[in-house]
């Protein structure tokens, strides 16, 4: 397959390039996905069969003051995207969120569950999952959580693992939330699941993360482990200041339509942070 892959310069992004032969990924300086006409130059110029949007504002503070560019990129971005696609004829793949969910329920959250998002972040990307399905016949929704990859993600300043591990060594101490639930996610698994999923013909909504669940202060014990740091990590309690956006205290989600369709499980976050860690050359070599 032919395939276009917004946000080329991204951690998803580079993961999927690597694994598809016939692709060109546009980084956010080739293609701003809020062009209309450089979107449309883009599907002419390329020609795909498949467009993976991995094209996201997902600053989470930085969204719930800059409302606009949030809905511009994660949802009426989307739809333009969407509607391209049934022009043409070419297939979305579009990612979301965990943070669709607002928490509250004590089991994971399957793909049919009701969203209620708590943030402008959340709102926009809930946003940008309808309008793919309802402009791009046969579109595929794919929500995932805590990513991190091997390209860093270059609006946060790397990802996760490797901002704790400098935190780590530039401090000496650390404090992480541990009431908020999640499965971190290895992009590089992501891809690879993304694939075997269009391969299969999925459409409508997919949760694809790895397996398991942890907290972030379990996931950042975790990465001290692997990287031989040892320092002190103080579990604290989320705290909501006035303004600020809400995260999910549950944002572990089950995969009963993933299930149903035969596609593989992803492994246990721990072994695909020990595989990451690996081969960004970060475990400790004691």
């Amino acid at each position: 397959m032919r395939a276009l892959i917004t946000g080329g310069g991204g951690q998803l992004a580079s993961d999927l390039r690597e694994l598809i032969e016939d692709c060109v990924a546009l980084s956010r300086a080739e293609l701003d996905v809020t062009d209309d006409q450089a979107l449309r130059r883009a599907f002419a110029n390329v020609r795909p069969e498949v467009v993976f949007n991995c094209a996201a504002f997902h600053n989470v503070e930085v969204c719930e003051t800059e409302e606009d560019r949030a809905f511009a990129v994660n949802a009426r971005a989307v739809k333009r995207l969407a509607q391209l696609c049934a022009e043409s004829g070419a297939r979305l793949v579009h990612y979301s969120t965990n943070y669709v969910f607002d928490g509250c329920a004590k089991a994971p959250y399957g793909e049919d569950d009701r969203p209620n998002p708590r943030s402008v972040y959340a709102i926009s990307k809930l946003a940008g999952e309808y309008a793919a399905i309802a402009y791009s016949p046969g579109a595929l929704v794919v929500r995932s959580a805590g990513l991190y990859g091997l390209h860093g993600s270059a609006s946060k300043g790397g990802n996760f693992v490797t901002r704790m591990i400098a935190r780590a060594r530039e401090q000496g101490a650390l404090r992480m939330v541990a009431d908020q639930l999640l499965t971190p996610t290895f992009t590089g698994d992501l891809a690879v699941a993304s694939l075997a999923a269009v391969a299969a013909g999925a459409a409508g909504v997919l949760h694809l993360t790895n397996s398991g669940a942890c907290s972030w202060y379990e996931f950042t014990r975790a990465i001290m482990e692997l990287a031989g740091i040892e320092v002190a990590i103080e579990p604290v309690a989320t705290t909501i200041t006035r303004g600020s956006p809400d995260r999910p205290r549950n944002g572990v989600l089950a995969r009963p339509r993933a299930d149903s369709l035969g596609l593989e499980p992803l492994r246990h976050w721990r072994e695909a942070l020990a595989e990451y860690m690996r081969r960004a050359e970060l475990l400790s070599i004691a």
